[in-house]
């Protein structure tokens, strides 16, 4: 039945749902792909709140001739998530823990729920879930489930098979069932059940007790030492069980449904088995190779270490982390340019203890000539390395052009005996493809990712992908290992199945799937009966890419469009907020797929390629899915891929109003710095006007800013004029330091005016001179409402003038982190080409005051016994732009220069402010609940006598409103702080 014709009825059920289906292009492109190469729209996609809501989808699903696949985060590298049926994303609702048990050991969940929102709840007690993936801050449960996942602590804790004590699922006939562990006798009363659940009993009895079914399990299955075993269904751990083989061990249904990617039943809970935390002290040898070969047998002698992690990064990622912003700060432990490195976990309850085992292993390493450099991390710097390797996946986007890593042959899994000569023998195989493949991932457990680097636009390329997906298969049977270690079959690896498991066991898989779901209504197509795995990919064949001409340049990855493209869909901007970090915002509050920079990057992607406007950016989809999108940058430097989608978002908005004109409010904003201009000539009767009950209302209202908002208050002097006025007669040193140039911005020029003048007198009596010349605002409003024309009018005229005065030994620095931070992000993608190099230059030496005041103390210039030594205790927020473009630790160590100031950094991402975004009407609730997510509850709970801090003014406004506090600007702390 075609999808239109199912719209009527699609109408009926989502009437009927507690929960919402949707089934308009919008929401079916969002869920079109994962964190896989595939591409298919689904019919629809549901949210379900309840078991019924997933019970009446059973329902249609089995009338109506369609499919059901469920998702958790989506961050599927093998295409689990992709179909044509109807999307379950359970993230939404099914998020609760149901039940906990310490003393024994168990919790039950819905599949929604977060790993590490998880082992936050269960770090009071003791205890924690063990298996941890790269993506464990957004991975759920459910999902873990359905892929078995492992991760880089397998090598000690095992996989999530190992994990599931019970489930609760639907079957086919939507019929509630758990699953767990019996012995013989209970088993056998499960076969005299009548319906679907004891069928299912009956038929596993029939076909493992066959001893031709059991021989081929035991000759075709991958080798049993092999712990990450995920090739196809797990039957080869049923026929392990008391009721085939003299083992012990009870038969569970959980073993098969674990792995199984959704095509047996749906979830609805899981009951896990929980470990106690691991030893305290965490150290991590980074073990230097100049060859692959030589970390692979490196990776053997680790394994005869008590190591609870065993990690490979090889030269092709290294690489990739020297472009990221936020992860080239982590390289800090890299010694000169290493082919591979092993990162090596040990743990001890001591230091000492830690050390003592880090530093066997290096002896041993040494020993055996294996190795350059063996730096040791200690515990303090352990989290920095790690979120370098977590970082592999989405790294590995920046490779230039549409060539990219590609997830095909990553997750093979073979004895670590085998390990060496199986990578020797693949990078031979690949080297007759002409690929030097990227290697990465768990060496300890004999699995490393290994990626192709492939344009799966070209058809020459798509059939590459093919033969050498087969060539890999080939290698992988050769050692008896599995194809799948921990990302499942999907639908790229399933069509190997047969050869991996022997014809017999694939239609044995078949045969299971009829029995659990006769209509094929659960995510079909992946383990059996999967299409050709170079068919429905996420580029059409042979592809032109269409170019786009922008304002803003994005010449550097090859367009916008390739610039939406660098979303690979690993989900990292699915993070929750606990999780620390900036990225995204109002995904964190609404918990919607659209909200994150993944939803944005697709439907930019889905709609520009589709180009059949005259306008191509004309897309209502498109101004939905970046509506929400607070440009806090946070994507930039947070999204390993470097997803800019602050400035797409600009762009988009440019090019919309050349087709819908620009609205009022956007005007109003984005020429702030001309209405203020203009209202400080009389800022008594213009505050007047702009506080008044009945004038501001009316101005709001007209505005469509929210009633609650408090319209900025103008100054009555404006910096740039009391500078002018007053400068030549502050006091200061007789001598100056440096001479630094200001940049006054429109925001601290007309709004926080005593901010500048408190900046000013500051650095004059700290020895600085400082010049502020006749320039034009920054733009910044102009740049966050799409009037590109106008930002790039003041960004040229602004490095005109700075151009030829600034340098590193007379830096640019600005008090307002957005206004100033432009010099360094859009400036050089905004100016005409003949002014891009002055503009490049002008971004190396353009500092926010914060970073240069902290500098000039690290230097030694700025000392603290220049500053009382009363105590105080400080809580900072740091803006955005600074988090992604400079650091929050300047302003850190600003507050802490006073010998007796303590302070603490909030743990909070975006204000919600955001510029002029939590001022618009529509946008107020949501710019507020961002708030309350960490921001507020901690300035809540600071008593009276702690300062809050702010560098950005936006977020000091949004202090006030959300908390009746008032937030002080780094400068003015100091400034208060100073003796003299």
């Amino acid at each position: 039945m075609s999808s239109s014709n199912l719209i009527p009825d699609l109408e009926k059920l989502a009437a009927r749902m507690q929960g919402e289906l949707k089934f308009d292009s919008l929401s079916k492109t969002l869920y079109a792909t994962d964190a896989s190469v595939y591409r298919e729209i689904p019919l629809a996609v549901a949210f379900p709140q309840t078991e019924q809501d997933i019970q009446l989808l059973i329902d249609f699903a089995n009338a109506c001739q369609t499919s059901l696949i469920p998702r958790t985060a989506g961050t599927s590298l093998a295409g689990q998530c992709v179909g044509n049926g109807i999307v379950v994303d359970v993230s939404k609702h099914f998020t609760q823990i149901l039940e906990f048990n310490a003393e024994e050991k168990w919790i039950r969940v819905q599949p929604g729920v977060v790993r590490d929102e998880l082992n936050r709840f269960l770090r009071p007690h003791g205890l924690f879930f063990s298996p941890v993936t790269s993506t464990a801050n957004r991975a759920m449960i459910g999902g873990m489930v359905g892929n078995n996942s492992s991760g880089t602590t397998s090598i000690v804790y095992g996989t999530t098979r190992e994990k599931v004590l019970e489930l609760k699922v639907l079957l086919s006939d939507g019929k509630p069932t758990v699953f767990g562990q019996l012995d013989k006798k209970a088993f056998d009363e499960k076969c005299t059940l009548t319906g679907l659940e004891g069928d299912l009993y009956r038929q596993v009895k029939k076909e493992l007790s066959d001893p031709k079914n059991q021989e081929n399990i035991h000759k075709h299955f991958p080798k049993k030492s092999i712990h990450r075993r995920n090739t196809g269904y797990a039957l080869d751990y049923l026929v392990e069980s008391e009721v085939f083989a003299d083992s012990g061990q009870p038969f569970n249904f959980c073993k098969l449904l674990t792995g199984s990617e959704g095509t047996l039943a749906f979830t609805t809970e899981i009951k896990i088995s929980l470990d106690p935390l691991p030893e305290p002290v965490d150290i991590v040898v980074a073990a230097h190779f100049e060859s692959i070969h030589q970390s692979m047998k490196a990776s053997q002698v680790a394994m005869k270490h008590p190591a609870t992690a065993v990690e490979l990064m090889d030269k092709i990622i290294l690489d990739c982390t020297k472009e990221s912003i936020e992860y080239s700060k982590n390289r800090y432990f890299v010694e000169g340019d290493p082919m591979a490195l092993l990162m090596i976990e040990f743990r001890g309850q001591s230091l000492e203890e830690a050390l003592g085992k880090g530093k066997a292993l290096v002896d041993d390493l040494k020993a055996a000539g294996l190795g350059y450099a063996y730096p040791i991390i200690e515990p303090d710097r352990t989290a920095s390395a790690w979120s370098l390797r977590s970082a592999g996946l989405g790294l590995l986007a920046n490779i230039p052009g549409d060539r990219k890593a590609v997830a095909c042959v990553e997750d093979t899994a073979v004895d670590i005996v085998d390990l060496a000569d199986y990578i020797d023998e693949f990078d031979r195989t690949m080297e007759g493809f002409k690929q030097e493949p990227v290697h990465y991932a768990h060496a300890g457990a004999g699995e490393i990712h290994l990626r192709p680097i492939l344009d799966l636009k070209k058809k020459e390329d798509r059939e590459e992908f093919y033969k050498i997906s087969k060539a890999s298969a080939e290698l992988v049977k050769k050692y008896n290992g599995s194809l799948s270690g921990e990302h499942g079959d999907g639908r790229v690896r399933a069509p190997f199945i047969p050869m991996m498991v022997g014809e017999a066991n694939y239609q044995l898989f078949r045969r299971v799937k009829s029995t659990w779901d006769p209509k094929n209504i659960f995510n079909p197509g992946k383990i059996v009966d999967a299409a050709p795995m170079n068919t429905f990919l996420r580029y059409e064949e042979d592809m032109e890419t269409p170019v786009h001409k922008t304002e803003l340049d994005f010449s550097q990855v090859g367009g916008i469009l390739r610039m939406a493209e660098k979303c690979n869909g690993s989900g990292d901007c699915r993070k929750l907020p606990a999780s620390g970090g900036t990225m995204c915002p109002s995904y964190q509050a609404t918990r919607n797929e659209k909200d994150t920079t993944r939803g944005r990057a697709n439907t930019l992607r889905e709609f520009l390629t589709k180009d059949t406007q005259p306008n191509p950016f004309d897309h209502p989809e498109i101004k939905e899915a970046l509506d929400l999108c607070l440009s806090c940058k946070g994507c930039t430097a947070e999204c390993p891929s470097n997803v800019d989608m602050a400035s797409m978002k600009a762009e988009f908005l440019h090019q919309y109003h050349k087709t819908h004109g620009i609205p009022l409010r956007s005007k109003a904003f984005a020429n702030i710095a001309t209405l203020n201009d203009l209202g400080g000539k009389m800022a008594g009767l213009s505050n007047f006007f702009l506080d008044n009950k009945i004038t501001g209302k009316a101005l709001k209202t007209i505005l469509g800013v929210a009633e609650k908002r408090e319209l900025p208050a103008i100054s009555k002097v404006s910096l740039k004029t009391w500078f002018k006025k007053n400068y030549d007669s502050l006091p200061g040193k007789k001598k100056a330091i440096k001479t630094v140039y200001l940049f006054a911005d429109e925001f601290t020029n007309h709004n926080d005016t005593e901010i500048g003048i408190k900046a000013v007198q500051l650095l004059k009596k700290l020895g600085y001179e400082i010049v502020l010349p006749e320039h034009e605002e920054s733009g910044r409003s102009a740049l966050s409402k799409g009037l590109l024309d106008k930002a790039k009018k003041h960004a040229e005229a602004n490095v005109r003038v700075f151009g030829p005065l600034v340098d590193g030994e007379h830096p640019l620095i600005g008090i307002e982190p957005s206004a100033i931070l432009s010099f360094r992000d859009e400036y050089p993608r905004l100016v005409d080409k003949s002014l891009v190099e002055d503009a490049k230059k002008l971004k190396f030496h353009t500092l926010m005051l914060d970073e240069f005041i902290g500098r000039e103390i690290v230097a030694g210039n700025i000392k603290a016994e220049d500053f009382t030594s009363e105590p105080k205790t400080i809580k900072l927020h740091g803006h955005c732009h600074q988090k992604a473009l400079s650091a929050v630790s300047w302003s850190h160590k600003l507050l802490s220069l006073p010998e007796n100031y303590v302070v603490e950094t909030i743990p909070s991402g975006c204000c919600g402010m955001a510029g002029s975004f939590g001022y618009e009407k529509e946008h107020y609730e949501l710019s507020m609940q961002i708030g309350e997510m960490v921001l507020f509850p901690a300035v809540r709970e600071a008593t009276e006598e702690t300062i809050i801090a702010a560098p950005g003014t936006s977020c000091r406004h949004q202090i006030a409103d959300g908390t009746g506090r008032k937030a002080l600007h780094p400068v003015e702390v100091l400034w208060e702080a100073y003796r003299g």
